[in-house]
């Protein structure tokens, strides 16, 4: 994913031992920007009644760094996840330089996901 040239949103489907049940692609953007609606990230979590997931996004740049608009959308995600009992497990952007883990920096979990954001 670190070398497409648009940017791709996939979300890993996780069973209650965390083992990958299914890997499902949401979006397909731009070359820097997607629009993600929550309930399309959740929709094939809910649909295979998994309890957990992980986000996975690209950034074509090659730079994985998150940008405001990624820990909002990881904020809402999360905030819609616990409304259905799915945990999110991290989102996690991707670039030809590496990764990030918005959960490793602590960006949109825990309590920081009521925490307000400047955009």
């Amino acid at each position: 994913m670190g070398f497409l040239d648009q940017e791709h949103l996939r979300v890993l489907l996780l069973s209650t031992k965390n083992e990958v049940l299914g890997i499902h692609g949401v979006y397909i953007g731009n070359v820097n920007s997607s629009i993600v609606r929550v309930a399309e990230v959740l929709r094939p979590a809910i649909r295979e009644n998994c309890p957990a997931l992980i986000v996975v996004h690209n950034h074509p740049s090659g730079d994985p760094s998150p940008s405001p608009e990624d820990i909002l959308i990881t904020r809402k995600i999360v905030a819609g996840a616990e409304m259905v009992d799915i945990e999110v497990l991290d989102h996690i952007i991707i670039g030809g330089q590496g990764h990030v883990s918005l959960k490793d920096k602590g960006l949109g979990f825990g309590a920081t996901t009521n925490a307000s954001l400047d955009i």
